[in-house]
């Protein structure tokens, strides 16, 4: 129950020795049975047993399972399974009673009902009892969904259940979660009674208010309120927002990093979508053929989906073609097939028009400086005015009208006004009252209208009000200062990237000891600016030379989708090991990497192994994957992470210095791991 601690019984009774021992016996006469697959009525009993004295051992039930299997396998007599099936309800009702969110019970539970043999309305009755004890069990609250579909009941049924709820208690995290749930799908499927979606909205902004302002200091209506803040904000269907070479731009070919003869094509999408192929995005060109074009999702996840999609733009030999200006053009969602994971398709096809200017590469370049170390410090960047016109040959634009002209559409006088309106009731509750959680409302609130008015090209900002409102929070709720720090950081790389006189302010050239007109040499700064969390990062796709130095970052996700990244700096952070560097993996055009004085190997247990699980274990493979590292004289299987994470990389340059792993181990392995690299903390070593 909510609220209702479990006492740990006492060790030193009598009494709870002999549960101990009894419980002990009783699970090794369970584990004997399941080993040796003992299947009869004795097995099935001492089961039963075992769960009575302890309902969360999961192999108990797991066993039962198979138990139940093996006995109803020759019975055809529906009244003879069904005597079966209801002696297992009749288990699980105990153990429930004993434990109510004993999670292996509903699990056995939702097992014996998709069976078929019992009663749906008994399951009902059942639900009711328990919401009564406590209505906000969310086992309770899922099991019901479960026999709710099993018994096709209405959502519009279920959605009165849980206003009666509601009404009965605001404070009840469950039943506002289970509305979410049935509204998003009453609102996709625009069933009777809920379309407009604004009018639906409009209502559940009405309720929300009630409870919110009934008792400010109760946080589950706050969490309703952000999931209604994203319905009004987020559009439903998926759209372009951002792509390289930017929509208007003219690339200068020279000044472009190109692989192996291949220009870099990015699509970066609103929300993770799949779908994208020849079929749903077409490029014409004609110096090359874009008929066997093959798209790539850029993410390190394995959902298939993505917000940044990359395909390579075959370039043939230059001297083969006339130095002037080639148009393509890229078409997207002209067909159905775009797809996000809720199942809404590209809502508005896309236009990108960018022209390729081809010229000599030898005349206007010069010598190309190879195998020269880089340097980070200060002294070796400067300014000219002419950076802007060189971030233009990038591919860089901030003409995106044909991107977003169909996107005005998306923004209503509604989205709007119900932003605005809450903005000034939350103003007001937070004039009479100090209320962390309303401040952070109202700080989500002002994003989100920012975020609106970009769609509906109007660029009033409330950046200076957020950020003293993020302030505030830091100081009054230091436990989710690290939160706080990470909206924060949104909203400064916002800012940095909105527009072109911004973005310049934060870029330098990198002076090389052999000059080059390449725009790769500009760099791009957004070091110590105290960022935490990296954002907006589709507005930096043409960015070959990074600094993120002397910030905060614990994670580079996102950083991914910069595909033509060819020197970054994360120096002075605090990333604590090399599972956080997974999306460099993903970056093929990357040269230098500066993780100087990090925490890498500083942290005994690193929380990024968990989410990152070796490649190299349980498999042939990956022991003769180690094998190769026997050589180099060190244990292998300790840095598999950093293993795992070179050996995709085609560096030059690295450094490592100032963290907290055995240097002379990991030079070894950095040797063996990255073929190419030719500098290692500033010394040549090949």
């Amino acid at each position: 129950m909510h609220g209702r601690p479990r006492k740990p019984p006492n060790p030193e009774s009598a009494d709870s020795i002999a549960k101990a021992t009894e419980l002990a016996n009783i699970q090794s006469q369970l584990l004997f049975n399941h080993q040796n697959k003992i299947y009869d009525k004795q097995a099935l009993d001492i089961s039963s047993k075992l769960l009575e004295i302890n309902p969360e051992i999961y192999t108990a039930w797991n066993y039962r399972k198979l138990v139940v299997e093996n006995r109803l396998q020759p019975l055809t007599d529906s009244d003879s399974i069904k005597a079966i099936l209801d002696e297992e309800l009749k288990v699980v009702e105990s153990s429930l009673r004993r434990n109510p969110k004993c999670y292996g019970a509903w699990h056995h539970r939702k097992w014996v009902l998709s069976k078929g043999f019992s009663s749906i309305n008994n399951e009902f009755l059942l639900l009711d009892k328990l919401l009564k004890l406590d209505s906000r069990n969310f086992h309770g609250w899922n099991y019901r969904r479960f026999v709710a579909a099993l018994k096709n009941v209405p959502a519009e049924e279920e959605l009165k259940f849980t206003t009666e709820k509601i009404d009965a208690n605001f404070s009840n995290y469950s039943a506002w979660h289970n509305r979410c749930v049935l509204l998003s799908n009453l609102l996709r499927e625009k069933a009777k009674g809920f379309y407009p979606r604004e009018k639906v909205l409009m209502e559940e902004y009405d309720l929300i208010h009630q409870a919110i302002f009934t008792d400010p200091d109760d946080q589950s209506g706050w969490f309703y309120h952000l999931w209604l803040l994203d319905q009004t904000v987020t559009p439903e269907a998926p759209f372009l927002i951002s792509s390289f070479p930017a929509h208007g731009s003219v690339l200068h070919l020279f000044t472009t990093s190109i692989m192996e003869g291949a220009l870099p094509l990015i699509l970066y999408f609103n929300q993770p979508v799949g779908g994208v192929n020849l079929s749903t995005v077409t490029v014409k060109s004609e110096l090359s053929i874009c008929d066997d074009l093959m798209w790539k999702a850029i993410s390190t996840n394995k959902s298939g989906l993505a917000r940044a999609w990359l395909t390579y733009l075959k370039i043939p030999d230059m001297k083969s073609y006339p130095s002037k200006v080639y148009p393509v053009e890229i078409v997207i969602g002209h067909a159905v097939g775009i797809v996000s994971s809720n199942g809404f398709h590209c809502g508005y096809p896309s236009q990108l028009e960018f022209s390729l200017n081809l010229q000599d590469h030898s005349v206007v370049c010069g010598e190309k400086s190879e195998g020269e170390v880089v340097v980070w410090k200060e002294e070796n960047f400067y300014i000219e005015k002419d950076i802007l016109k060189n971030l233009l040959f990038f591919g860089v634009s901030f003409e995106t009208t044909k991107i977003h002209k169909e996107h005005h559409a998306m923004v209503s006088k509604w989205n709007i006004e119900a932003i605005e309106n809450d903005i000034n009731l939350f103003r007001e509750l937070l004039s009479e009252m100090d209320c962390k959680i309303g401040k952070l409302t109202l700080a989500r609130l002002l994003m989100a209208l920012d975020e609106l008015m970009v769609l509906s090209n109007d660029r009033r900002s409330h950046s200076k009000e957020i950020l003293e409102l993020y302030n505030d929070l830091m100081k009054l709720d230091p436990v989710r200062s690290r939160y706080y720090m990470d909206e924060r950081s949104l909203l400064i790389l916002e800012q940095v990237t909105s527009s072109r006189e911004s973005l310049v302010q934060h870029c330098s050239y990198y002076k090389e000891s052999k000059p080059t007109s390449s725009s790769g040499n500009i760099c791009l700064h957004l070091s110590k600016l105290s960022i935490t969390r990296l954002g907006f990062v589709e507005r930096l796709l043409w960015v070959q030379m990074l600094d993120l130095s002397h910030n905060e970052l614990q994670s580079i996700e996102g950083l991914e989708v910069m595909q033509l990244l060819t020197r970054l700096n994360l120096s002075n952070n605090k990333i604590c090991s090399f599972s956080a560097l997974e999306p460099l993996r993903l970056i093929k055009s990357l040269r230098v990497l500066d993780i100087s004085y990090n925490e890498i190997g500083l942290h005994h247990i690193d929380t990024a192994r968990y989410l990152c699980s070796s490649p190299f274990s349980h498999s042939t493979e990956a022991n003769q994957k180690l094998e190769e590292y026997v050589s180099v004289d060190i244990e292998a299987s300790d840095y598999w992470e950093a293993i795992w994470m070179m050996e995709d990389l085609n560096l030059t340059q690295l450094d490592v210095v100032g963290n907290a792993i055995n240097m002379e181990h990991f030079g070894k392995l950095a040797l063996k791991a990255i073929p190419t690299l030719k500098w290692l903390d500033d010394m040549y070593i090949r």
